[in-house]
C-alpha cells in the first residue's frame, strides 16, 4: 500500500488544533492541489476564500452553531459554487450564458467542482501531518455567511475546511461495509441482504461509541441516520440558492 492511500485510509476529523498559522508555503500547497482537481468541461465553476480575519473568523464559528475550530485552526477556508467570473468571460465574446449556469445542470456541475477541489485540498493537508475538519453548519445561516464573505451573485458558500496542527486525535469512526457502498453493475435490490448488512454495521458503530476514548455513547448508526433525516432543516436553502442564481427552474 503506497503512502497517497495511507493517508487516505487513515483520515479522521479533528476538531481541536494548535494555535499556530499555517504557513504561506503551505496554505499555498493546499490551494495548488485544491486547483489541481478534475473539472468538469474545464470551468473549474468554485472558489476558495481563505479566511485569515479573527473577527471574520469568530464570527463564522457562531453561525455555524458556535464551533469553536471554526475560529480556532491554523487555516480556515470556504468553498463556494462560482460561476461569477464565466459571465464576465462569457462578456468578452457577447455570449449569454445564464440559461446555462442557472439550470440544474450547471448547479451540479459547480457543486461537484467544488467537492473535488475540497478533497484534493483535504488530502494534500493530511499528506503534510495536518488535520482537517469539514464545516457544514455554514449552511445554518447562509444568508450571513454570504454577508461576512461579501459573496456577489453566482456564488454560492457551499461548507468550510478547517485545516491545522491537530491538538488532539480520536478514534477512526468505523465505515460502512465495502458491500453496502460498492455495487456491481446494476444496483443491489435485495432488501434482506441490505437489512442484514446495516444490522452488523450497527454493532459494530454501538462498540466504537461504547469504547473509545471520549463522547461515549448508547447508538446505532441506523438509528442516527433515522433520527437526523426524520426532520427536515435548512429549508430556507431552496429559495436562497436561487436567489444566489442557482436552479432558477431551467431545466
Amino acid at each position: 500500500m503506497n503512502d497517497v492511500i495511507q493517508t487516505i485510509l487513515r483520515h479522521r476529523s479533528i476538531r481541536r488544533f494548535k494555535n499556530e498559522p499555517l504557513t504561506k508555503e503551505e496554505t499555498d500547497q493546499i490551494i495548488r492541489a485544491a486547483q489541481a482537481a478534475s473539472t468538469s468541461s474545464f470551468l473549474q465553476a468554485y472558489s476558495i476564500i481563505g479566511v485569515t480575519d479573527k473577527a471574520k473568523k469568530e464570527e463564522l464559528a457562531e453561525l455555524a452553531g458556535s464551533q469553536d475550530y471554526v475560529a480556532e485552526n491554523g487555516f480556515f477556508t470556504v468553498f463556494c459554487a462560482d460561476f461569477s467570473r464565466h459571465h464576465t468571460a462569457a462578456s468578452l465574446h457577447g455570449q449569454d450564458i445564464r440559461e446555462a449556469v442557472e439550470s440544474t445542470e450547471g448547479f451540479m456541475v459547480s457543486v461537484i467542482d467544488a467537492a473535488l477541489a475540497a478533497q484534493n485540498a483535504a488530502i494534500a493537508a493530511e499528506s503534510m501531518g495536518l488535520g482537517i475538519c469539514y464545516i457544514g453548519g455554514l449552511r445554518n445561516n447562509l444568508e450571513s455567511v454570504s454577508s461576512v464573505l461579501e459573496t456577489p451573485s453566482h456564488v454560492l458558500p457551499l461548507f468550510g475546511m478547517a485545516i491545522g496542527r491537530p491538538a488532539q486525535q480520536h478514534e477512526q469512526k468505523p465505515r460502512l461495509p465495502q458491500e453496502t457502498v460498492y455495487h456491481e453493475n446494476t444496483y443491489n435490490l435485495n432488501s434482506d441482504e441490505l437489512k442484514q448488512q446495516l444490522q452488523n454495521y450497527d454493532e459494530t458503530i454501538l462498540q466504537y461509541y461504547r469504547s473509545r476514548s471520549s463522547g461515549n455513547k448508547e447508538i446505532t448508526w441506523s438509528s442516527q441516520a433515522a433520527s437526523t433525516l426524520a426532520h427536515s432543516k435548512r429549508l430556507y436553502l431552496n429559495a436562497f440558492t436561487q436567489e444566489k442564481g442557482f436552479l432558477k427552474g431551467r431545466p
